[in-house]
């Protein structure tokens, strides 16, 4: 595997670097050495973040974890990519997908069973038409961080949600 680690509002130390290696190293198992991970390391205000990119035969496995030490952060971002290494396997098994970016011997493994979707509560409610500024300011005052909505322009459902920075996105449908 090849590690690209950058940093933003932090140096990376060598210390962080070797981190890194040892705890995303682990990850060579599943992916063949010409793999490229990005890494990118931040911190906002006392937030430590990192944030991992495996680019992976058109897919992206992405994760990002923050905490009040980047170590600790290191730690768990490790956890999620494995966990999400695993259920692409398991899709790419389960599709009989090419897989040339994952070692052989691990696709080999028999799959882990993964726990199952289990929905335990299911919402029901009218969504009025109303305009994106409305549906932003009822995701406010809801304290929700996203907010399904019938777009009164184009009477298609839409969802607003809250991006870092205090500005907000707008996911509308393609056909």
């Amino acid at each position: 595997m090849r590690f690209t680690i950058s940093g933003k509002n932090i140096e990376v130390t060598q210390g962080l670097r070797d981190a890194i290696l040892e705890k995303l190293g682990k990850l060579d198992k599943y992916l063949s050495e010409d793999t490229e991970v990005i890494v990118t390391l931040s911190v906002e205000k006392a937030r430590q973040k990192i944030e991992v990119t495996i680019p992976v035969k058109g897919n992206i496995i992405r994760a990002e974890q923050a905490c009040d030490d980047m170590y600790v952060s290191i730690d768990l971002v490790e956890e999620v990519i494995e966990r999400q290494m695993r259920r692409y396997k398991t899709r790419l098994v389960n599709q009989q997908h090419a897989a040339g970016n994952f070692q052989k011997a691990f696709l080999d493994m028999e799959p882990e069973e993964e726990g199952t979707v289990k929905i335990v509560r299911t919402k029901r409610f009218a969504m009025k038409p109303m305009d994106v500024e409305e549906a932003c300011i009822q995701m406010e005052l809801l304290g929700h961080n996203f907010f399904v909505f019938r777009n009164a322009d184009t009477d298609e459902v839409n969802v607003v949600y809250k991006r870092n920075g205090n500005t907000y996105g707008l996911i509308e449908p393609e056909f």
